[in-house]
């Protein structure tokens, strides 16, 4: 299952890309206003430090604005994939801009009907946003169960990418189900990092090496 972080700054990104966590980057107008700064140079810089995909999100509501910034968006890297809302213009674009070569994610799915519109008009990614559903009270990850299903049985090549996700054992149950993709945020994927039993057997070891080192000063890796 492939990672993605949900952030546009730079310096976080930086951070997990250096681990070797990351496999792409999802962004949208919310996450680049919170940085703040000039939005196309931080476009352009995310797309230059991740070897992966980065979806970069339009903000026109129709066919004809969201082709002319998917196009724009696209120039910012070959990496680049054009995110699209799950509308009917959204749909439309999504068709049209990858008959050009430009791969479309299509986010803000909440249901297996609209997982199924979207693969069925090319869309690389389509982003089921499980998070939102449990806040209203329903069943995020059984969303992903459901396009799952439907995608094996139809052999679709739309790869789910699930967004939204509020813990870390949203990303456990989605790598139990076979997402293809997860998309963290910074402080989501800071807590996978972390065990207290880790910390604890650290703090035990590095003791008994103190231990050692004062017996035998002269003692060494």
């Amino acid at each position: 299952m492939k990672i993605f972080l949900d952030t546009a700054n730079l310096e976080v990104i930086k951070k997990y890309n250096d681990m070797g966590l990351l496999d792409g980057i999802t962004t949208n107008p919310s996450l680049l206003s919170k940085e703040g700064g000039d939005p196309q140079k931080t476009m352009e810089e995310i797309s230059r430090i991740i070897k992966g995909d980065v979806s970069l999100e339009v903000v026109a509501e129709n066919y004809e604005g969201m082709m002319e910034q998917g196009r724009r968006l696209r120039k910012y890297g070959d990496n680049v994939v054009v995110k699209v809302p799950m509308t009917a213009e959204g749909l439309k674009a999504c068709k049209a801009l990858t008959a050009e070569g430009i791969p479309v994610n299509v986010t803000l799915i909440f249901s297996p009907n609209q997982a199924i519109l979207a693969a069925k008009a090319g869309a690389k990614y389509a982003s089921p946003f499980i998070g939102r559903l449990d806040d209203v009270g329903k069943d995020g990850m059984n969303l992903i169960r459901e396009i799952k299903q439907i995608y094996l049985n139809y052999d679709f090549k739309t790869q789910i990418l699930v967004a939204s996700i509020r813990h870390p054992m949203h990303v456990v149950d989605a790598a139990k189900i076979g997402a293809d993709v997860v998309t963290l945020p910074p402080e989501v994927l800071e807590k996978m990092l972390k065990h207290q039993l880790t910390d604890i057997g650290l703090k035990n070891f590095l003791a008994d090496w103190e231990k050692l080192k004062s017996e035998d000063p002269n003692i060494s890796i």
